[in-house]
């Protein structure tokens, strides 16, 4: 008989709960998702306010999809298996970055091109800054990351004029000259963090006022 006052578990293992957790995970960031882009669109909050949160949401969403993807089949049949009607949220994510990008992109003569360089940049900032939030330190595992960054960022033909640009490429040619399993220190570390997230916030402005390309 079963007991009404017993707890019911959800995994019998480690991996069982990591799994369960996993999708729970995923489940709150559309939801989330969802809420954040009407709120965009009802204006109660404005461009400054939903950019970060919903970038954020994005790298988070794709983070996950790589330890679950293979599981869940894709964003769509997750949605339909557990009856999410989130079509706000489907659509930010299939684009892939914000709308306040989308729709620069959109405005400029690179068009869906232009949008898809956005979202691959904007993703390279993520990786790079997680990495340093991460404790990585090692030249072998920060430079394949800086490089993928600096090489997206080059694209648009405003960088040249960034002020970003001189200060990632101060760090690039920083890690260039350390051997592989050399660090660096924890002042570069924090220095190099505040470096690369006022040249992602400066990317992003020269995205909005449309000097991007």
């Amino acid at each position: 008989m079963m007991n009404l006052d017993e707890e019911v578990r959800l995994w019998t293992t480690n991996s069982e709960r990591e799994k369960t957790e996993n999708l729970a995970t995923l489940y709150s960031i559309i939801v989330s998702l969802e809420y954040l882009e009407r709120a965009y669109v009802r204006d109660s909050v404005n461009g400054k306010e939903y950019a970060p949160a919903c970038i954020k949401l994005l790298a988070q969403y794709k983070s996950l999809m790589k330890l679950v993807g293979d599981e869940v089949g894709g964003l769509e049949p997750f949605m339909k298996r557990f009856k999410m009607d989130h079509q706000a949220a489907l659509h930010r994510l299939t684009i892939g970055v914000p709308a306040t990008v989308e729709h620069s992109a959109e405005a400029t003569d690179g068009g869906a091109e232009a949008g898809k360089w956005v979202a691959e940049t904007t993703q390279s900032f993520i990786t790079f800054m997680d990495a340093l939030k991460l404790n990585l330190r090692a030249k072998d595992q920060l430079h394949p990351f800086l490089t993928e960054l600096m090489s997206g960022y080059s694209r648009f033909k405003g960088s040249g004029e960034w002020e970003g640009r001189g200060k990632i490429l101060h760090w690039l040619i920083t890690l260039n000259a350390m051997k592989a399993s050399d660090e660096i220190t924890e002042e570069q570390s924090r220095q190099m963090l505040f470096d690369i997230e006022n040249a992602y916030n400066e990317f992003f402005r020269s995205l909005s006022s449309g000097k991007s390309t």
